[in-house]
Parts: C-alpha cells; sequence; structure tokens
C-alpha cells in the first residue's frame, strides 16, 4: 500500500472515531494533513469527495451511537456499516453525512424526509396527535394524561410501529435521534423549572408528622426492597451490569411517588380536600424531593469514573451548586417581583433573563456530571411563589413545553423500550418481581405507618394505592440509567412496564376501597328557596363566575339583593369557576385548596392573583354583605358537582350561573363556550335549591355601583307557577334596597281568548292546585306592599300570546327581568313556541334572549327547588302541547 494510503488510513480512521479507535498516525509527507482533517472536522470536500475512507482494521466501538454521533459525524448512527474489502483485506466504514436543517421542496427533488426541520416537524406532529388520541380514549377510564404518552411512546417505538423498519426508518431514523433527543431534554429542562416554581419549600416544613412519617416509610421501604430485587436482576436479566450505581437507581426507581400525576388522579377522584387527598399530596411532596435527592446521588455514582473520588466530587459540586444559587439567586428574583405589579404585564426583559438563567444553571449541573435538569429545577424552586412574577413565568412556558416539546420525551423513552426483549419464563418472573416489589413496598409501607396513626383501614389503604403511582420523574429516572448504561434494554423495557402498571390500576383501585363518606342530610339545611314563610331569615346565595367579565354585574345583583331592613342579612358566597385542565399550573391550584371540605377551593388571601376573589373582597369590605370568595377547579364534565356540593354544604338557598352567552358591542349574544350550556343544565336538574341563570346585558354598567347610587328599575313576569313565585319572592327582597323600583305584571287570559290556547292539564289536577297556591301567594303579596310606594303591582288580560309579548315590550327599558323557567300556564308556553335554542331558559326567558326581542336589559331565570318535581316539566309540558299551542305571534 501506498504512503498516501497510509496517511489516509490513519487520519482518516482518528476523524470517525476519534477517542476510541484509529488515533494512529500515518507517516508524514506533504499531502497528510488535507484528506484526515477535512474528514475529522466533516469539511466540505471531504464530504463531498471522501464519503467513504478505508480505514485499516476498524472494529465499531461498543458504544458505537454515542462515540460516533458526538465525536465523529454530528448525530447519532447506532451501527456502523462495515464490508469487508477483498482486495487487500481491510474494513469500509460509512460515516453518514449530516442533515441539512431544510430541503429546496419536492419539486425540486428533494425528500422532506432527509432534512432535519421537516422530519422534526412530522415527529412532534406525530407524537401530539397519537398522545392526545390516546388521552382522548383513556378519558373515560378517568387515566391521567401521562399514562396516553408512555403508551404512546412504546407505540411508536419498536415494541409496536417500530416492529416495521420502513416505517422506522423513514419516521425515526438514526441521525436523526440526537436532533430529538436534544429537544425533548430541552422540553424536560424547562418542565422542570416548572414543577420547581410549583413547589414550595414553606410548604413543605409545614408538613405535620403524620404525612411525614408516611413520606418516609413510603421512600424507605420500596428503597431497601429495591435494592434486594437487584441483586435477583443481576443474577438473571443484567448480569455483568456495575453494582452500586446499579443498587440505588433500582432503589429509586421503585421508591418514587409522581407528584403531578398523584395531583391529577386526586382531582379527578374528587379526593384532593379530603384527609386521604391531603396526606398523600404532603408525603408526595416531601418524597419528590428526596428522590430528586436519591437521584442526584445515584448519577454522581454511575459516571465511568477513573476514580472513586470523581463521585465525591461530583456530589460535591452539586451541593456547592445549590448554596450558591440559594445565596445569589433569589436576592436577584425578588427584585424582580417588586418591579412587576398587579394586573400590569411583566417586563420581556425579566422574563428572558429566568429563562436565560434556567439554561446556564442547566449548563453548570451538566458540566459538573448531573444532569442540566437539575440546575432547571432548583432555578425553579427559587423563584418567588407570591405575586404576578411565577404566574407570568408559568403563563409563557407552560403550554409551549407541556404540548410541544415534553411529549417527545416520552417517545425517546418509548424508542428505547422494546417490550418484546421480556419473553421467556425468567423474564416474566422478574417482571412479576418488580412489580410486587413495588407495590408491596410502597402499599405496605403507608398502610402500616397510618395505621400506627390510627387511620381508617380503608383510608390507609386508598393513600398506599395513591403514594404507588409513578409518572415522568420514573420515565427520567429510568432514561438516566439506560443512558449511562446501567440498565441495559432487558432491565428498561420491564421498568418501563411496571411504572406503566401501577399508575394504570391507581384510580380503579383507589376509587373501589375508599368511598367518601355520603353527605349527611343536614337538618338545619331548611331554607332551599328564597320564597319562604318567614322572609326575615338569612338568605344565602352562591354567586358563581366563569372570568373578570362576570364581576361586575354579579356584584351589583349582590349590591341590590341585600335587604337593608332584614334582621339576618344576606351571606353570599363567590365561586369562581376555573377549569381543571391538563396544564400543571391548574392542578397546582387545586393542590392549595384549603381543608373546608369544599371541592378544590382556594381562599381568597392565597390568590392575589385571582381578579374574581380581589373584587368580592372589596366589596365584601365595603359593604356589609357577608362575602366568602373561594375558587372552585374542575373539569367541565363534573363542574355541575362541585356547584351544587357547595351549595348543599353551605347550605345556600339560592344559586347563580351565567349563562353561556355574553352580550358583543352591538347588542348580539356572542357564545362564550357551549360546554359551560351543559353544565348550568346539569345544576338545574341536580341543585339543591333554587336556581338562577343570569343573562348579564350590562347591569349597572361594569364598575360596581355603590349602596347610594342604586337606581334600578326591576320587572316581574308573573304567569303563574312556583318558579314564578320564587322570582317574585326575589323580586320582592330586592325592593326592600331604596334604589329599587320594582313593578311586577301578572298575567291573565281573557275568557274570550280562551279558544285560542289550548289547556292541557298536566298530573291531573295539578295545575288547578298551582293556580290556586298563586292566587293565595299573590293576595298576601299585595297586602304586604300596600303602603310600599317601591312597588307597583299590575294586572294584565291578554288573548294570546302577541298581546302578551307587546305588553313585555313595554317594559324593555328596565334594568332587569325577573322570570321564571317553568310557567305553568298555556299562554306562557306559548310565548316562544318556536324558539327551542335554549329550554333551560324556559318559554319567558328564550323570548327574552331572542335575537327578535331587542332589549338592553339583563335577564334572570328563576327556577325554584321542589323535591317531587321533574326538571324537564316544561319540556314535557311543551311536548304535549305540540303543535296543539296556536296563541301564534
Amino acid at each position: 500500500m501506498s504512503a498516501r494510503t497510509s496517511r489516509e488510513e490513519g487520519r482518516g480512521g482518528g476523524s470517525c472515531g476519534q477517542g476510541t479507535h484509529g488515533q494512529g498516525q500515518g507517516s508524514r509527507g506533504q499531502n497528510s494533513q488535507s484528506p484526515g482533517r477535512a474528514l475529522g472536522g466533516l469539511g466540505d470536500q471531504a464530504g463531498r469527495d471522501q464519503g467513504k475512507m478505508p480505514i485499516r482494521n476498524l472494529q465499531p466501538p461498543e458504544d458505537s451511537g454515542r462515540s460516533i454521533g458526538a465525536n465523529g459525524c454530528g448525530m447519532s448512527f447506532p451501527t456502523a456499516t462495515t464490508s469487508a474489502m477483498a482486495s487487500n483485506g481491510t474494513t469500509q466504514h460509512t460515516c453518514p453525512l449530516p442533515m441539512k436543517a431544510t430541503s429546496n421542496g419536492v419539486f425540486q427533488g428533494d425528500n422532506p424526509l432527509d432534512f432535519a426541520l421537516p422530519l422534526a416537524i412530522l415527529q412532534i406532529c406525530l407524537v401530539v396527535v397519537v398522545t392526545r388520541g390516546l388521552a382522548l380514549l383513556l378519558r373515560p377510564l378517568r387515566q391521567p394524561r401521562v399514562i396516553a404518552e408512555i403508551i404512546g411512546g412504546i407505540l411508536l417505538g419498536p415494541s409496536a410501529l417500530g416492529r416495521n423498519k420502513n416505517y422506522l426508518q423513514a419516521i425515526f431514523p438514526p441521525k436523526s435521534i440526537t436532533l430529538l433527543d436534544t429537544l425533548a431534554n430541552l422540553g424536560l429542562l424547562f418542565f422542570l423549572f416548572l414543577v420547581g416554581i410549583e413547589l414550595d419549600p414553606k410548604s413543605l416544613r409545614r408538613t405535620g408528622k403524620k404525612a411525614l412519617s408516611i413520606a418516609i416509610a413510603g421512600v424507605s421501604l420500596p428503597f431497601i426492597l429495591g435494592i434486594g430485587s437487584s441483586f435477583v436482576i443481576r443474577e438473571t436479566i443484567a448480569k455483568g451490569v456495575g453494582g452500586t450505581s446499579f443498587l440505588i437507581f433500582m432503589g429509586v426507581a421503585l421508591s418514587i411517588t409522581a407528584f403531578p400525576v398523584l395531583a391529577r388522579i386526586l382531582a379527578e377522584l374528587k379526593l384532593l380536600t379530603t384527609d386521604v387527598g391531603q396526606m398523600a399530596m404532603s408525603a408526595a411532596a416531601v418524597n419528590d424531593v428526596a428522590a430528586w435527592i436519591l437521584l442526584a446521588l445515584a448519577i454522581a455514582l454511575s459516571g465511568k469514573n477513573l476514580s472513586p473520588l470523581v463521585s465525591v466530587w461530583v456530589f460535591l459540586c452539586g451541593c456547592v451548586f445549590v448554596i450558591c444559587s440559594i445565596l445569589i439567586v433569589p436576592p436577584i428574583f425578588k427584585w424582580m417581583a417588586r418591579r412587576c405589579h398587579e394586573g400590569e404585564p411583566v417586563e420581556e426583559m425579566y422574563v428572558c433573563a429566568t429563562l436565560a438563567a434556567v439554561l446556564a444553571a442547566g449548563l453548570i449541573t451538566d458540566a459538573i456530571g448531573i444532569h442540566a435538569m437539575f440546575g432547571a429545577f432548583v432555578i425553579g424552586v427559587l423563584v418567588p411563589k407570591e405575586g404576578p412574577f411565577a404566574g407570568a413565568l408559568v403563563e409563557k412556558v407552560e403550554d409551549l413545553v407541556s404540548g410541544l416539546f415534553l411529549p417527545l420525551y416520552f417517545v425517546s423513552s418509548g424508542l428505547k423500550t422494546n417490550v418484546a426483549t421480556i419473553q421467556g419464563l425468567q423474564s416474566c418472573g422478574v417482571l412479576v418481581l418488580v412489580i410486587f416489589t413495588a407495590c408491596f413496598g410502597k402499599i405496605v409501607g403507608t398502610v402500616v405507618v397510618s395505621a400506627l396513626y390510627r387511620v381508617p383501614f380503608r383510608e390507609a389503604l386508598a393513600l398506599g394505592f395513591l403514594m404507588n403511582s409513578k409518572g415522568l420523574v420514573e420515565l427520567i429516572v429510568l432514561n438516566i440509567g439506560k443512558d449511562r448504561k446501567v440498565l441495559n434494554d432487558q432491565t428498561f423495557a420491564i421498568m418501563v412496564v411496571m411504572a406503566l402498571f401501577t399508575t394504570f390500576i391507581t384510580t380503579p383501585l383507589v376509587m373501589a376501597v375508599y368511598k367518601p363518606a355520603k353527605r349527611a342530610s343536614k337538618a338545619d339545611y331548611k331554607h332551599r328557596t328564597i320564597e319562604r314563610k318567614n322572609p326575615n331569615t338569612q338568605l344565602r346565595i352562591l354567586a358563581c363566575l366563569r372570568s373578570s367579565r362576570n364581576i361586575p354585574s354579579v356584584i351589583n345583583l349582590v349590591e341590590a339583593s341585600r335587604g337593608v331592613e332584614k334582621r339576618e342579612g344576606l351571606c353570599v358566597y363567590a365561586l369562581h369557576l376555573m377549569e381543571l385542565s391538563e396544564r400543571s399550573s391548574a392542578i397546582l391550584m387545586a393542590h392549595k385548596a384549603r381543608k373546608n371540605r369544599q371541592p378544590f377551593w382556594n381562599m381568597g388571601q392565597q390568590s392575589n392573583s385571582n381578579h374574581v376573589v380581589v373584587a368580592f373582597e372589596a366589596f365584601r369590605r365595603l359593604s356589609q354583605v357577608s362575602v366568602r370568595p373561594m375558587t372552585s377547579i374542575s373539569s367541565l364534565s363534573d363542574m355541575h358537582e362541585d356547584i351544587c356540593t357547595t351549595a348543599e354544604r353551605k347550605r345556600a338557598a339560592f344559586i347563580i350561573l351565567p349563562f353561556h352567552k355574553h352580550q358583543r358591542l352591538d347588542g348580539t349574544l356572542e357564545t362564550t363556550r357551549i360546554e359551560f350550556r351543559y353544565v348550568n343544565k346539569r345544576v338545574l336538574e341536580h341543585a339543591p335549591c333554587s336556581v338562577g341563570i343570569l343573562l348579564d346585558r350590562g347591569l349597572g354598567g361594569s364598575i360596581h355601583v355603590s349602596a347610594s347610587n342604586v337606581a334600578y328599575f326591576i320587572t316581574v313576569l308573573f304567569f303563574g307557577g312556583r318558579d314564578d313565585r320564587e322570582a317574585l319572592a326575589y323580586g320582592a327582597r330586592m325592593a326592600e334596597h331604596p334604589g329599587i323600583r320594582l313593578t311586577v305584571i301578572r298575567f291573565s287570559v281573557e275568557t274570550e281568548g280562551v279558544g285560542e290556547i289550548v289547556r292541557v292539564d298536566v298530573d291531573g289536577n295539578s295545575t288547578t292546585k298551582l293556580g290556586s297556591t298563586d292566587e293565595e301567594y299573590l293576595s298576601e303579596f299585595k297586602e304586604t306592599i300596600s303602603e310600599d310606594s317601591s312597588i307597583k303591582y299590575e294586572e294584565k288580560i291578554v288573548r294570546n300570546a302577541v298581546e302578551a309579548t307587546a305588553v313585555v315590550r313595554e317594559f324593555s327599558r328596565c334594568s332587569l327581568f325577573l322570570v321564571g323557567r317553568s310557567p305553568f300556564t298555556e299562554l306562557a308556553l306559548a310565548l316562544n313556541r318556536n324558539n327551542s335554542e335554549c329550554p333551560e331558559l324556559g318559554p319567558v326567558g328564550s323570548l327574552l334572549t331572542s335575537p327578535d326581542f331587542s332589549i338592553t336589559a339583563s335577564v334572570l331565570v328563576v327556577q325554584q327547588y321542589y323535591n317531587a318535581a321533574s326538571p324537564n316539566l316544561t319540556l314535557k309540558i311543551a311536548e304535549e302541547l305540540g303543535d296543539g299551542i296556536t296563541g301564534s305571534s
């Protein structure tokens, strides 16, 4: 072989496998530097002209994917392509060229999947579609989204779709794995930053002895059992694996409790504010911190140490980093937080500086030898939790990270997971052993300690199941162990299946063993309606709000309802309804719920960023009304349960719900979210008291009207029935305010017009009974208001719905209409028979909100609580009437 060939072999081999093979130098000569340097630095000339370099006696390194990807070609390449050359016996190695970022397009002959950016976009879209689709499928089973993400990652990997090599080569080719892992770890970096923001160190210091003991038992016993099971695994499927680091990784993997996943499960099961939920969350927070410390220790011990002192240096440097961060970072963050004022946007410079600090901390911890995510987590913990600064950071980072980048981490794990490696009796036995050990350690340790504190057995068992849930932190531990060669493919797959199984069974097992005590029917819950024998008793109102748009009208309505002459006054519970989304920040808010036995409440003094709570706190201080602001966080599918539960526990007599439409500037109604309509309908069906749906058209304007400036004209449209009586009772209560003028319109049908309106007697003579009750109530009402000049009572005799509609139009310039939802007269049912868009408003309410009926007044549709009445009685009446109602318009 010539000297030139020898020079090419020497330097060329060194460039493609630097630090592993081929570091020998060829003979010195004039041209020896060109081929070797060009290939070593990935130069253009070598990349174009010398894609294949003959290398003498080159063998693929043991970790060829990592070594070649990092040093030779700038990307991951799991296997080296080799072939024997018959002429000289040398081995040929193909080093893949780096991917260009963007393509020139298919019309110029480029395949977009051969370029980094289009391929990354396809991977992200595929991951999002698969994981979100699985989440929808698993939602009826009330499983957390992490289950769908883990399963989605496994399905996209070699365990399922990856068995098709063409698919794997096209969508997840080896040369793209480095970019995929980089994006996934970047998402993980910022997600751990968000987790740190959600972790409040002050709450850890307030952890009670019971929760602390449960946490210690829930960590120590599984950790010990994990170390014990690791000896069995080392003798069976993981022979030759490193010693101490493997033991610690197995112990940490079995002792972890996933804090965010646990919060999601508790929220779904409505257990977050129960004793079990509070203990589980407190213990899981302590468990989380202990797991991070143990994981840092495991990482420090898992490096390819040249000396045992290296692990000590890594751990000590990590401690120094934490101490320096505690001393340096908080003062800077507090200075930023002081300059961020409530209600004003946070300056972009502060957000960018914080995110840059997260990346810098990740760089430092990665340089130390512990994962970059630790630096991000520490910075997140040190962010001040008070004020709008932390909320602004979460809002700007959360959706992008959790929605797009974090799912890539699950796919990255799924690509490393091959369930097919779990085969044979030995592997299946190890899988059963690991699952049994994980469950036994967590459940038994928790139950035993709970029994020592005299926790009921069912609660203790449920607590054990809850503490056994795994999640993202488990995958982080396993992936780090896999990357550092502590866990082999088979052990990694077994541990992923264990994490998936233990989390999947948590929800059904907790539902099976633990059912909170049913609400006892309180004997003192007497007043479920506004209409009552003694109107001087206290009126309790549960006012629900969905956004700051509802604040002024509800406050003005409450101001008008306080009845200044009532001896026991008015008590208002202002409940801010928030959707429990998949966002971790929503789970954080749910975790802050207080132990007042309510579903996902958050007391006002802890919610300075909540404008709804702040507004009602201010109203309480300025008025004579007892107001308790709260926040309810639940999914839309069961939000009505929280509303009804809150009303029953607070013995409310009246629930005020905002209509699902709001008024635009041009006066038309626009749907806010159609899901809120179904929430209102469910509340009407299940409410333990009377309910009112408020269509706001600017009652009192956009600001709170003080008591001395209240000037409202309220109209009650009375057709007959219990709902109309309830509306009239509420109107009479409001009329006690000196700034309110009340007009009551009683509609009657002229005898000659009966032929135009078909009479339907529902349930026998119920209509006759209701009619006599109405007459008695109106007689008492007229006697009461005989000397009250602020109340005006009129009777209107009409022949059909057309005349009734004309009468209603005469009062269209009032401030508020009060109407019953289900008036038991044929005249009312005939008013709006052609408009059934919103049956929850009833016929009169639908008329007042229809686009053809132009008014500027707000509308409150009232349904009185009646235990034996069907909530859909109006619909049944309408069905029986059918086309027989001829009171045409």
